[in-house]
């Protein structure tokens, strides 16, 4: 029992302190823009809530949501297809609903709801000869192909990655012989050649095949470090230039336009310090150490669940913090448990308590 409640604290403790940089960040985040003038308080209520939500799923038998995971996939790509259409426009992008004040991002819970159904699916499959296997790998990418089309016309790429990463751990999981694996991975390679041979060397009819819209995007990504976006330079100014301690509340070191979410390592390092910066760091490693050591003893159906979402969560970590150090192409994807964001925080409490579910029988 005393063992339990220390590996517990191993996650609560470093997590409660990534909230409480996120809300020092937020009072300081209403002289970003008056968009974040309540920003502190609507975090506050979504760090309860999902400690609320920690606190009640972790405690219910829970076979019944992965058996009706099915038809959250399903409801979760309707709302991808309904926020095409009736969506907030927010930079070019319609990524969320807005009801009532309230913004909600389907691509968030969709997330959750894949990685569920890949769980359940992979769990009662049973991979007797090749053509079980095939099956499998089909069905399961197909299931994949769908949200992220979807996703890919809002747009929003970092959400695609993740459905990438639930996709192949799900099939590192599947436990496939190693030919199904090198099968694969040439494949991958092969369509990866085939892109960037025709986008250095056929621009044109690369162009005719996807768009003009989406080809400048590639572009943009593929050639970021040609050129550093207003943000990113003043997000390297506000990390070079700040003091181990930082500046404190109520005044901010440099204007980041997207500070609160995706330059929030930047932001926090600005507000608070270089300290800050490694405490953040160091937070996440004892969290991911946690969950890798948590993987290892856990139910089958939260096994899977749990490996995609640490695969989601370690990628997210590196590649945010890369991102503001401009060591990779600036996207969409925010902090966990620090950034700014309703829909994102509350689906990470919710992975958290199905992962941390303790009935043996999950009914």
């Amino acid at each position: 029992m005393k063992k339990k409640y220390l590996e517990k604290l191993s996650l609560f403790i470093p997590l409660i302190i990534l909230n409480i940089i996120s809300l020092l960040n937020m009072v300081n985040a209403k002289l970003i823009s008056s968009t974040y003038n309540y920003a502190f308080y609507k975090q506050l209520i979504w760090f309860i809530l999902g400690y609320l939500i920690i606190f009640i799923v972790s405690k219910l038998r829970i076979k019944r949501l992965f058996y009706y995971s099915k038809y959250l996939y399903i409801f979760s790509c309707i709302l991808l297809l309904l926020v095409l259409f009736l969506g907030t426009d927010v930079n070019g992008a319609k990524c969320w609903f807005n009801i009532f004040g309230i913004s909600f991002q389907p691509s968030e819970f969709c997330k959750l709801s894949l990685s569920l159904y890949f769980s359940y699916i992979v769990t009662n499959t049973k991979l007797k000869t090749i053509k079980d296997k095939l099956k499998l790998i089909i069905k399961l990418f197909i299931l994949f192909l769908i949200p992220s089309i979807l996703v890919f016309l809002e747009p929003d790429t970092g959400a695609i990655i993740s459905f990438f990463i639930i996709l192949l751990v799900t099939l590192i999981y599947a436990k496939l012989n190693k030919w199904w694996y090198i099968s694969i991975a040439s494949i991958s390679v092969i369509v990866i050649t085939i892109f960037f041979i025709l986008f250095y060397l056929y621009q044109n009819l690369l162009i005719k095949l996807v768009g003009t819209s989406l080809f400048y995007r590639m572009d943009r990504i593929i050639n970021f470090a040609n050129g550093n976006s207003y943000q990113l330079e003043n997000a390297l100014i506000t990390i070079g230039s700040s003091s181990f301690f930082g500046i404190g509340l109520d005044k901010i070191l440099l204007y980041i336009p997207e500070a609160p979410t995706d330059f929030i390592f930047a932001f926090s390092i600005g507000n608070f310090g270089l300290l800050t910066g490694i405490i953040i760091i160091l937070s996440y490693l004892i969290i991911d150490i946690y969950l890798i050591i948590k993987s290892y003893n856990i139910e089958s159906y939260n096994k899977i669940l749990l490996k995609t979402y640490l695969g989601i969560f370690i990628f997210t970590q590196i590649y945010n913090i890369l991102m503001n150090i401009g060591l990779l192409p600036i996207m969409g994807i925010p902090l966990t448990f620090l950034s700014y964001g309703g829909t994102n925080t509350l689906i990470n409490f919710l992975y958290l308590a199905l992962i941390l579910n303790n009935k043996k029988k999950l009914l």
